[in-house]
């Protein structure tokens, strides 16, 4: 069952795309709507698992904060205007394809965002910090950004966004916290890390894919046409081609794994808890931008494997006891 389970993960991309298929096939033969009821329960069992990997023990790392801030300013100042702006050129008549490609650029960093990091061989212990800093203002941050850039052609209920986030953010991560609590209190820190936080990403995608499933197929009427899913690819490879450059410009002013973890802080974004926003607080109309966040992540996870090399090239070869040091760091958080 969890070689399964696991087999699913590693294969993320097809696992997204097949998902994204069924829905489609589910959706043109049955009415899905009844599905809406599993969108919170589904959203909260998909963010906890995230919540529990938390260590707050992150926060109190030293880290220096010209990178942290510089990568907070790429992603709450520029990258959003970037996802306004992509927005506003491919879909000025559908709002709410364009909500969701501002949604993709207000949620920074994701659970991949350190594995990546570690793949490309940078501060696995910085990049951590940047995913729970940037995760936090995100959920402070995104009604208001959505309000003053797309309150004029979308109604934005603000106060709905709210509670929506309190459910969806806030009630996982205290949950979270306390089970990650109980967990090592009861297990220890080696066995907690060694045995269950690796289990939690897996997790996590598992309810995710079924999120997907339900979000599109709650428009999949919509998407016999599939001019709406070939007109989001131009869309989101100019948005992510942006990002991606913006964090290897700036980042090279950096040194090499700060650089490198900026760049995976400010690229890959927590497009799921995006989704999920998207679904519980617009309804039905909701499920139109999911539909683009659903291909965000097919797309993300591509990108950034395929990004791997250019980093590499832009910053370098890693210098061992860098290496070595980084390391450590992010292992000391992760064990917590």
């Amino acid at each position: 069952m969890w070689s399964t389970l696991e087999l699913v993960k590693k294969h993320l991309s097809l696992a997204i795309t097949l998902s994204m298929g069924a829905a489609l096939l589910v959706g043109w033969q049955v009415d899905t709507r009844p599905l809406r009821a599993l969108v919170v329960p589904l959203t909260i069992g998909m963010v906890l698992p995230m919540m529990v990997a938390i260590n707050p023990r992150v926060l109190l790392f030293r880290c220096a904060p010209k990178v942290q801030l510089t990568t907070q300013y790429l992603n709450f100042v520029l990258i959003p205007l970037v996802g306004w702006g992509v927005g506003l050129l491919f879909f000025r008549d559908q709002p709410m394809v364009a909500l969701g490609l501002l949604l993709v650029s207000l949620f920074p960093t994701s659970g991949m965002t350190v594995s990546w990091t570690g793949f490309a061989r940078g501060n696995i212990a910085m990049a951590t910090k940047m995913s729970v800093v940037g995760m936090l203002l995100g959920s402070l941050l995104a009604p208001f950004y959505v309000k003053l850039l797309l309150g004029a052609s979308v109604s934005i209920p603000l106060a709905k966004m709210f509670v929506q986030i309190g459910w969806v953010v806030g009630f996982p991560l205290l949950l979270g916290l306390a089970l990650r609590a109980l967990l090592v209190r009861t297990l220890g820190s080696p066995r907690f890390a060694a045995q269950v936080a690796p289990k939690l990403p897996t997790l996590s995608a598992v309810v995710m894919l079924a999120l997907v499933f339900t979000a599109v197929s709650l428009k999949a009427d919509m998407l016999r046409d599939p001019t709406l899913l070939l007109s989001l690819l131009p869309a989101l490879l100019l948005f992510y081609a942006a990002v991606f450059a913006l964090g290897l410009l700036v980042g090279r002013r950096f040194p090499r794994g700060d650089g490198i973890a900026m760049v995976y802080s400010t690229a890959v974004r927590k497009v799921s808890l995006a989704l999920a926003l998207a679904v519980t607080t617009f309804g039905e109309d909701g499920a139109i931008a999911a539909v683009a966040l659903a291909v965000a992540l097919l797309l993300q996870v591509q990108l950034a494997a395929a990004s791997l090399r250019v980093v590499g090239w832009v910053f370098g070869p890693a210098e061992a006891r860098d290496e070595s040091v980084g390391e450590r760091a992010g292992s000391t958080l992760a064990a917590g």
